[in-house]
C-alpha cells in the first residue's frame, strides 16, 4: 500500500505544533463531562468488564446508531474501529481485480489508494471554479462496463462542499440505473452550516448504497474509535463482519458503552460543536477578509474543514512549511490531498475550525503573516 500523506505528515507534526489548526474533528468532552451530560454514573462504566464484543457491535449500540438513519434498524448496521477500518472493509469486499470504480476528487486519500490496491479507478472532480460542484456528465462519461462502485464524501473532505439536492438525487438514479453501488462517506454529515443543504442518508434513499460515519467529528469523540456503515443490504453487512474477523475481531467494550452514551445525547454533542462552527466560521471570514490579498477564502457548506487558497508568494508548500516551523501553527498543504487520478489544486491548505483553539491559533497566524508580508506579497 502507499504511504497515508496525512496521516505521515500528522505523525511529525499533530502532537509537536503548538496550534493545531487543521483538525478534522469537532471539540471533544472528558469521560466524566460525558457521562454527567447524559444522567450516568460513572460507577456504571468503572464497572464495566474489560471482555469481548460482537463482531457486528453491541446490539444496543447498533439500535442506538440506527436511530440517526430514516428508515434502519440494528441489523442495517455493522461497526468498526473508526472509520477507516470500515472503509478497508468495503473496498476489499465490494471490489475484485476486474472492476471498475469512480471516486470523486480532492477526497480522504483512503477513498482511492484502497481501490487503486484492488481494481481500476477513475476520478470524477469537484470543481473549485463552480463552488466546488460534482459534473454528473463527468461520473456519467466515467462509467465503463465493468463499473461497480461510486464513491463520494459530503459534506467533502478537505473543501467542506455538500453535493446539492437535485444533483444528489440524479446521482442516485444514476446508479440505479447502472446497478452500481454507492460508497457515501458521511462522518461530517450532521455539521453542515446551513440545514437546508443537508442531504439524506444514502443507506436511507438507496437500497445499494453503504452510508459510512463515526464518532470522531460531528460528535467530538475520535478517542473512542467508533465507527460503523449502515445499509439496505444486510447480505453485504454480513460479509464485511466476516472481513473484519481477520482485523480488529471486535471492538472496545469501554468505547462501545460509551459511544452508545454520547448517541443518547447526540443532538446536545452535535448542537453544541455547531454553535462553535459557526462562531469560529465567522472568526475566519474576519481573517480571511484581513488578509485577503494572501488569501481566497470560501465559507464551505459544512464539515468542521475548509481548503482556501494561498495567493501570496513561494507557494503554498513553502507556506505551510514555515509557519508550522517558526510560528508552531499546523495547516495541511495541497500536497496532502495530490490525487494518483487527476491535477488537484496546488495552491490550497486545509483549515479546520471545529475545536475552541480558534482565537489562539489565529493569533500566532496573524503574528507571523504581519512579520512576513512583504516577502509574502511583493
Amino acid at each position: 500500500m502507499r504511504d497515508f500523506a496525512l496521516e505521515t505528515y500528522f505523525s511529525k507534526w499533530e502532537f509537536q505544533a503548538k496550534h493545531h489548526m487543521t483538525a478534522s474533528d469537532a471539540q471533544t468532552v472528558n469521560i466524566d463531562e460525558l457521562l454527567e451530560l447524559a444522567g450516568k454514573s460513572a460507577d456504571d462504566f468503572l464497572g464495566l468488564p474489560l471482555c469481548y464484543t460482537e463482531t457486528w457491535g453491541a446490539p444496543s449500540l447498533r439500535d442506538a446508531i440506527a436511530k440517526t438513519y430514516e428508515s434502519l434498524n440494528a441489523r442495517n448496521i455493522i461497526c468498526f474501529a473508526g472509520a477507516e477500518e470500515g472503509v478497508y472493509v468495503a473496498m476489499r469486499v465490494l471490489l475484485d481485480k476486474p472492476d471498475h470504480a469512480i471516486v470523486v476528487v480532492p477526497n480522504y486519500q483512503a477513498a482511492e489508494t484502497i481501490p487503486l490496491d484492488i481494481c481500476e479507478v477513475s476520478g470524477v472532480p469537484l470543481d473549485p471554479e463552480n463552488q466546488w460542484r460534482l459534473d454528473l456528465d463527468e461520473v456519467k462519461r466515467a462509467i465503463k462496463p465493468n463499473t461497480k462502485l461510486i464513491s463520494i464524501c459530503f459534506p467533502n473532505n478537505p473543501t467542506g462542499a455538500i453535493i446539492e439536492h437535485a444533483d444528489y438525487r440524479a446521482l442516485i438514479e444514476i446508479c440505479r440505473e447502472n446497478d452500481l453501488y454507492l460508497f457515501s462517506d458521511e462522518v461530517y454529515r450532521l455539521l453542515e452550516l446551513d440545514d437546508s443543504k443537508r442531504i439524506d442518508a444514502a443507506a436511507d434513499v438507496y437500497e445499494k448504497a453503504f452510508s459510512l460515519n463515526v464518532m470522531s467529528k460531528a460528535y467530538g469523540l475520535p478517542g473512542l474509535r467508533i465507527g460503523w456503515i449502515a445499509s439496505q443490504s444486510t447480505e453485504m453487512l454480513a460479509k464485511f463482519e466476516k472481513y473484519k474477523h481477520y482485523l480488529s475481531i471486535c471492538n472496545s467494550a469501554p468505547s462501545e458503552y460509551l459511544a452508545e452514551v454520547a448517541l443518547s445525547v447526540g443532538e446536545q454533542l452535535i448542537e453544541k460543536n455547531r454553535r462553535l462552527m459557526q462562531a469560529n466560521a465567522a472568526k475566519l471570514d474576519s481573517f480571511f477578509t484581513e488578509y485577503s490579498e494572501l488569501f481566497e477564502w470560501q465559507r464551505p457548506d459544512g464539515g468542521c474543514i475548509a481548503f482556501p487558497r494561498f495567493t501570496g508568494r513561494g507557494g503554498v508548500e513553502s507556506f505551510c512549511k514555515n509557519l508550522v516551523e517558526t510560528a508552531g501553527v499546523l495547516l495541511l498543504p495541497a500536497s496532502i490531498y495530490h490525487s494518483e487520478l487527476m491535477a488537484t489544486p496546488a495552491d490550497r491548505f486545509r483549515i479546520g475550525f471545529g475545536r475552541n483553539n480558534m482565537d489562539e491559533g489565529l493569533a500566532a497566524f496573524k503574528l507571523y503573516l504581519d512579520g512576513r508580508l512583504p516577502e509574502l506579497t511583493s
